[in-house]
């Protein structure tokens, strides 16, 4: 097992000497993301990021790292800036992973507004319905909580059923 860390370790180097595009630097990113090598990875999507700031990809990767590192509102930017760039296709994680570091500082409002935009994009991401079902609960909005709590248990969400019973009977 060691070896084959050593090794990782040894190619992720050996990579770094031949990135040159913001992809190869994306690409960078993910593998010192996996090895739990943070800073790396924050480097290699900063990197990417230089070279080419309309590429979204590296703002959604660097937006989730953050997350990881608990700084929500610098994630918040990072996947503004990723919609930003593809307003015609931006990608209904991105809009979900943006409300849940809204729902994260209490802005639940506007996690609302970014799980029902994710909902818009993709009728079946059961997760923005849970998510927006809680949120909706949290603000006292019961009926429309437990309508999307319902629907994402109608999607696979077998947990929504036990919030239901717990708030919505």
């Amino acid at each position: 097992m060691k070896k084959l860390i050593i090794l990782l370790v040894a190619l992720v180097s050996l990579t770094t000497a031949y990135c040159q595009t913001a992809s190869d630097y994306l690409r960078l990113g993910f593998s010192k993301d996996e090895l739990k090598d943070y800073r790396g990875a924050m480097a290699g999507y900063t990197k990417a990021i230089e070279i080419d700031p309309n590429y979204a990809g590296p703002y959604f990767a660097r937006g989730m790292l953050k997350v990881k590192l608990e700084d929500y509102r610098g994630a918040i930017a990072d996947y503004t800036k990723a919609i930003e760039i593809n307003p015609n296709d931006a990608y209904a994680y991105a809009y979900f992973e943006r409300g849940l570091s809204k729902n994260k500082l209490e802005d639940y409002r506007g996690a609302i507004a970014d799980y029902t935009k994710a909902i818009k994009l993709d009728p079946n991401l059961t997760s923005a319905y849970f998510n927006r079902g809680l949120a909706k609960l949290i603000l006292g909005q019961l009926d429309g909580g437990c309508l999307d709590l319902s629907k994402a248990g109608e999607l696979g969400a077998v947990e929504a059923y036990d919030t239901i019973k717990e708030y919505c009977n």
